[in-house]
């Protein structure tokens, strides 16, 4: 019974559990991150690439500069574990 009544093991478990607090926080605001940059380029590569790319085909027209056809957006799935 005089464990639970000793300070210095009050202050170990309320030091371990703001760690345990904190580190819970920063795994959060990660993995939000990666969700949000993951968003942003697959956007990116569907939306705003296409456009992109018609604009410049539209200007090498205009200013008669051959160009290569356009690469297709290749996908890399990176979630599945090779056997």
């Amino acid at each position: 019974m005089n464990t639970l009544v000793d300070p210095y093991w009050w202050t170990f478990a309320l030091a371990s559990l703001v760690q345990f607090i904190l580190f819970v926080r920063w795994l959060y605001r990660r993995i939000r991150n990666d969700e949000m940059n993951r968003t942003f380029i697959q956007d990116m590569a569907t939306n705003h690439l296409p456009r992109i790319y018609e604009l410049l085909d539209k200007l090498c027209e205009k200013q008669e500069i051959a160009h290569s056809p356009q690469s297709p957006i290749l996908w890399v799935d990176m979630t599945t574990r090779r056997k």
